[in-house]
C-alpha cells in the first residue's frame, strides 16, 4: 500500500501541469463559442440588439481609455465669449471639440461608431448570408451618420452633415475592405505555367519563370522550345542547355513534339 501511494505521488509529480493562463484562455474561448452559437439561433432583432450593445460597450471602454490619454482639450479650443464667428468657423470648432473631448465624450463617440457598425453588419449578414464590401460600406455609412448626429459635428444642417459623414466612412471602410481582401488571399496560380514552373523548380531555375512569362512561353510552347526562343527571353546559355536537355529527356514532351 505504501509503494502504491509513493507511485501515485511520483506519477502526479511527473505529470505536466497546465498553465493557468492557458486554461483560462481555453475556458474563455469555449464560453465565447457557446455564446455565439446561442446568439445565432435567436431572432434577428435579439441578435442585432445584443451585438450592438456588446460592441458599443467595447467601443465605450476604448474611447474612455483614449480620452484619459489625450485629456479634455475641448475647452482650450472653445470660441471666445461674444465672438462673432461665421457658420463655417463654428462648424470647424464643433468638429474639433467632438474629436478632442475627454473620456466621457470619447466613450460616447466610440460607443456609437462601434455599436452601430456592428449592429448593421449583423443585420446585413443575416439577411444576405455573407459578408462583402457592400455590407461593410452600409455598416460604415450608418456608423458615420450616427456619429455625426450624436457628436454634433458640422454646421447647422445636421441631415447633410450626417449623409456626408456616412459617405466618408463608407468610402474609407470600402477601401480598407478591398485592401485587406487583396492581401489576405493568396494569389491565384497561373494555370498556363504549371508544367513550366515544375520544370524550372526541378532544375533549380525558378528565377527564370518571369522570363518565360514575359516571352509568353506557356506550357503549350514547351515542346517547341529551342535555343533561339530561350535566348530571346534573355535566359543565359547554361540554363538554356539544362532546359533543352530536360525537354529532350522528358517522354511526354517528346511525344507532344513528334505530333
Amino acid at each position: 500500500m505504501e509503494r502504491e501511494g509513493k507511485g501515485v505521488m511520483t506519477v502526479s509529480k511527473l505529470a505536466p501541469q497546465q498553465n493557468p493562463i492557458e486554461q483560462l484562455q481555453a475556458r474563455f474561448k469555449e464560453v465565447e463559442a457557446g455564446f455565439k452559437a446561442w446568439l445565432s439561433r435567436q431572432p434577428l432583432a435579439v441578435e442585432a440588439a445584443v451585438v450592438t450593445a456588446t460592441s458599443g460597450l467595447q467601443g465605450a471602454a476604448i474611447g474612455a481609455f483614449m480620452g484619459t490619454l489625450t485629456g479634455d482639450v475641448s475647452s482650450s479650443i472653445a470660441p471666445p465669449p461674444q465672438a462673432n464667428l461665421n457658420p463655417e468657423a463654428m462648424a470647424s470648432l464643433k468638429q474639433a471639440q467632438a474629436l478632442a473631448g475627454g473620456p466621457l465624450v470619447q466613450a460616447r463617440n466610440f460607443a456609437v461608431m462601434t455599436g452601430v457598425n456592428a449592429g448593421i453588419s449583423c443585420v446585413m449578414k443575416r439577411l444576405r448570408g455573407k459578408e462583402d464590401v457592400q455590407s461593410s460600406m452600409a455598416a460604415a455609412f450608418g456608423s458615420g451618420a450616427m456619429f455625426s448626429l450624436v457628436s454634433g459635428m458640422g454646421g447647422p444642417n445636421q441631415a447633410v452633415n450626417a449623409v456626408s459623414s456616412g459617405l466618408f466612412f463608407a468610402l474609407v471602410q470600402g477601401g480598407l475592405f478591398k485592401f485587406g481582401q487583396k492581401f489576405s488571399q493568396p494569389p491565384e496560380e497561373d494555370m498556363h505555367y504549371v508544367r513550366t514552373r515544375n520544370m524550372l523548380t526541378r532544375l533549380g531555375l525558378q528565377t527564370y519563370e518571369k522570363n518565360f512569362k514575359k516571352g509568353l512561353l506557356t506550357d503549350n510552347t514547351l515542346p517547341l522550345l529551342n535555343d533561339s526562343a530561350l535566348s530571346d527571353v534573355k535566359i543565359p546559355p547554361g540554363p538554356r542547355l539544362l532546359i533543352l536537355d530536360h525537354i529532350q529527356r522528358d517522354p511526354e514532351l517528346k511525344r507532344t513534339r513528334k505530333r
